[in-house]
């Protein structure tokens, strides 16, 4: 890992609580890769990671800040789904989809208990998913929630 900061954050996400919840994300988005990220003004850490596509990526290992919708989520506070990037006129050039070759997106963002911003609970696919409906986006946003409260409450 990069340094100790990114060790904490792999150790806060290195819980069967949360790995439960990316498998019931998983499996009721058929999404093939569901992350929750450590989201700051500098940096994009992976807490936790379930990888169906072989995308990579580690519990404390990092992407480019710039080079993630996260980032946009941290700036705005609100959830971004998109069920098919080809059909999206405002990200199908983005730059981001691009680059990492997904269709879907899901990101939410974590508040923790105390009403700071943690990250997010993301997902991608290569294929498009359909996402948008509103059971969907209520148990994303569920699923979220309960990740906020168990890291809220291994900082407490």
């Amino acid at each position: 890992m990069k340094d100790e900061f990114a060790a904490e954050v792999a150790q806060e996400g290195d819980d069967p609580e949360i790995n439960a919840i990316l498998l019931e994300v998983c499996r009721a988005t058929h999404m093939s890769f569901v992350a929750v990220a450590r989201v700051t003004e500098e940096r994009w850490i992976a807490a936790q990671v379930l990888d169906r596509i072989e995308f990579g990526l580690n519990p404390g290992e990092e992407l480019d800040l710039k080079k993630t919708i996260c980032d946009d989520i941290r700036q705005c506070g609100q959830a971004i789904i998109i069920d098919r990037i080809a059909d999206d006129p405002e990200w199908r050039t983005h730059p981001v989809p691009v680059l990492y070759g997904f269709q879907s997106y899901a990101s939410i963002p974590i508040f923790l208990a105390d009403g700071t911003f943690y990250g997010t609970l993301c997902a991608i696919d290569p294929e498009p998913r359909t996402l948008s409906g509103p059971e969907t986006i209520a148990l994303l946003k569920s699923c979220a929630e309960r990740v906020a409260t168990i890291l809220s409450e291994k900082r407490s």
